[in-house]
């Protein structure tokens, strides 16, 4: 499970402003096999984590290329999964590695979706000339993908927007930060950014989650209800921004938790300019 917030304006008016700003936890167990955020690629463009779960090798829940290819991706809670169904984390990687366009690409996906366990897909193409272009596309929810108005999103485990508690009480620290942001020093927006993401107060009562996860979510309600979340052997244990200014250049800032101990973890920061 994860959750995301992000704010993106393709064009925006002061040079001091971010064009993407996103901010994303993955929740995932923590003896689940997985490579810190590092470049890969036949030319090392992309710049992700990957799943090195046997079978799911290679999968990723999020990346971005120096082509401005970027992608992430939310399971849907649901109580029962189909274990034969396909592996999610290839969505993200397969985008990544082609040269397919966002929404040609989530349209091809839709056609393929009942593959899946549920889940949801943000595709962008970030592009400096010609403006930015995000896209999102949910398996259980309408038919077709859309092309995203510029603007604030959060998404969670459920479809995108969806007002689950916490991803409202999330949004509305998220967008205190970004309101701060033409006038703080980027390293201090994202201190502030890490602080949104490790928020454990519990959102409860939420009857929008308890619906959509039954029997299965209650026994971690009171830690799931929370953009943190913190339960005996899962939890959030990857936080991830992600800055595009004006002029394409990146930064890309993970902080990861170490050999499943909740008292060690290490941050990296890669950057580098949109090639286009």
């Amino acid at each position: 499970m994860c959750i995301i917030f992000f704010k993106f304006d393709p064009r925006p008016v002061s040079k001091n402003a971010y064009r993407l700003i996103l901010a994303a936890n993955r929740d995932e167990f923590y003896s689940r096999p997985s490579k810190l955020a590092d470049f890969w690629g036949n030319n090392n463009e992309i710049l992700s984590g990957l799943d090195m779960e046997e079978g799911k090798e290679g999968g990723t829940w999020l990346g971005i290329s120096t082509r401005g290819k970027l992608a992430a991706l939310t399971n849907y809670l649901q109580p029962q999964l189909d274990w034969q169904a396909r592996g999610r984390g290839e969505l993200v990687t397969h985008y990544l590695t082609t040269d397919v366009d966002s929404l040609s690409y989530l349209k091809k996906v839709s056609m393929e979706g009942h593959l899946y366990n549920g889940f949801n897909l943000i595709a962008a193409d970030l592009s400096t000339a010609k403006g930015d272009v995000i896209c999102y596309y949910g398996n259980r929810g309408e038919p077709d993908p859309i092309v995203l108005t510029p603007g604030t999103y959060g998404l969670s485990n459920a479809l995108l927007e969806t007002p689950w508690r916490k991803l409202c009480f999330g949004k509305q620290l998220f967008l205190e930060a970004v309101e701060r942001s033409q006038a703080l020093p980027k390293d201090v927006l994202i201190a502030d950014l890490l602080d949104v993401l490790n928020n454990e107060e519990a959102q409860l009562p939420d009857p929008a989650i308890e619906d959509q996860g039954g029997e299965y979510v209650q026994p971690m309600l009171s830690k799931y209800a929370a953009v943190c979340v913190r339960c005996p052997g899962y939890g959030t244990r990857t936080n991830t921004i992600i800055l595009v200014d004006a002029d394409g250049h990146v930064t890309f800032t993970e902080r990861s938790m170490m050999d499943k101990d909740l008292s060690r973890w290490e941050t990296r920061t890669y950057e580098f300019t949109l090639q286009n």
